[in-house]
């Protein structure tokens, strides 16, 4: 539709391409293409953000050029560059597609990887931790903050399998790698220094709340007070000024919690049903790509109930009209969001380690359900 103006975003790999994965897996593969070439637009777009190498996707884009003009929404979203690599690992685990990892994933993980070691750096005044300042999360409710905890999780991970497929490629893939790091200039230093950051990455938790703070700042601000109803769903933006907004601690969407699907794998149940309490508290979903993250989430947790009810949101949000925006275009990645509360939610879907889990719960009010995956074909 023309809400958006047909500009591709981070909703692409975060929630679209998990579903198509499984199902359609050649549409994920050129999805991830796309990305591949436009990779020499990002670079150019990391030479404009002050950025000596490395490639940086943007924000808003059609060609992959930047396209959004106002930048704390909208480039300084950097965690961009992790979903994108993110949607690279699941890609090949599903398929075992090598052929596209050695030829076009693995320069986009290691450009875009460079990137970080430029955006932080290991803060002595925090123990040497690797600290990354003066970006925007998915929560555009707080803009450019200090160590968002979702960019900050989703950079651990891609660094760590940024080095990973670097030392695989060596081993397994000499010349191709050689060729590769000859042409981008990559040395063994610098794969040491994904990992040393990785390693040494800033995600501290709260030791009053037991919560992972959503940024440096954000536990500090006090709530937003009680607002009147009003009937229909409308975006707090549209009411009050942006830096109203980012004086309260307040979230327009999964942050934190997303942090926590996709890359949460060593979090215990307990903190993150910590999490999960408290961000409910604070989140007012006026992105439609919420509810989903919060169904997944809240399965895991074992609120079945409060599961059941965000998997509607998103399943009905056009059908419904829910958000009073169905006019300005069909919610696709909210659509995906149903895919992944129904398989990520109540089925449990996760891939540990390369592999597919399934941890299955069955919601009271249902019968039954069931859905395909496709693995490695």
């Amino acid at each position: 539709g023309e809400g958006y103006e047909g500009h591709y975003f981070w909703d692409a790999e975060a929630f679209m391409l998990p579903a198509l994965v499984n199902v359609a897996p050649e549409l994920a593969r050129s999805m991830l293409t796309y990305r591949h070439a436009t990779l020499e637009r990002a670079r150019l777009h990391a030479r404009e953000m002050n950025h000596a190498r490395g490639a940086l996707y943007a924000w808003r884009t059609i060609s992959g050029d930047e396209c959004s003009s106002y930048f704390p929404s909208g480039s300084a979203q950097y965690h961009i560059n992790a979903a994108v690599a993110w949607a690279i690992r699941l890609y090949v685990d599903a398929t075992d597609d090598q052929a596209f990892l050695v030829e076009k994933g693995a320069e986009i993980l290691f450009e875009t990887a460079r990137v970080w070691l430029d955006v932080g750096h290991f803060n002595p005044r925090r123990d040497g931790a690797f600290c990354i300042h003066a970006v925007t999360g998915p929560d555009e409710y707080s803009a450019v903050v200090d160590n968002n905890h979702y960019t900050n999780r989703m950079a651990q991970k891609h660094l760590r399998d940024a080095a990973a497929v670097a030392r695989w490629m060596a081993e397994e893939r000499a010349a191709e790698f050689d060729a590769l790091a000859a042409r981008i200039g990559l040395g063994a230093d610098e794969i040491t220094a994904w990992t040393r950051a990785a390693d040494a990455m800033y995600l501290p938790v709260d030791p009053d709340l037991g919560i992972f703070p959503q940024d440096d700042a954000f536990l500090d601000r006090p709530r937003l007070p009680p607002r009147p109803r009003v009937e229909g769903k409308r975006p707090l933006l549209l009411e009050l000024h942006p830096l109203t907004i980012y004086r309260h601690q307040v979230c327009k969407q999964a942050d934190t919690l997303l942090a926590l699907m996709l890359a949460g794998d060593d979090v215990d149940r307990a903190a993150k049903r910590r999490n999960f309490d408290y961000y409910e508290s604070v989140t007012l979903h006026d992105s439609t790509l919420s509810a989903s993250t919060f169904s997944v989430m809240a399965g895991e947790v074992g609120y079945a109930d409060e599961a059941c009810r965000y998997c509607l949101d998103t399943l009905r949000v056009d059908l419904d009209d829910l958000h009073g925006n169905a006019a300005h275009g069909v919610h696709m990645a909210a659509m995906a969001g149903s895919w992944l509360a129904l398989t990520w939610g109540f089925g449990g879907l996760r891939v540990v380690d390369g592999l597919p889990s399934l941890a299955p719960s069955l919601p009271d009010a249902w019968t039954g359900y069931r859905f395909g995956l496709r693995w490695r074909d």
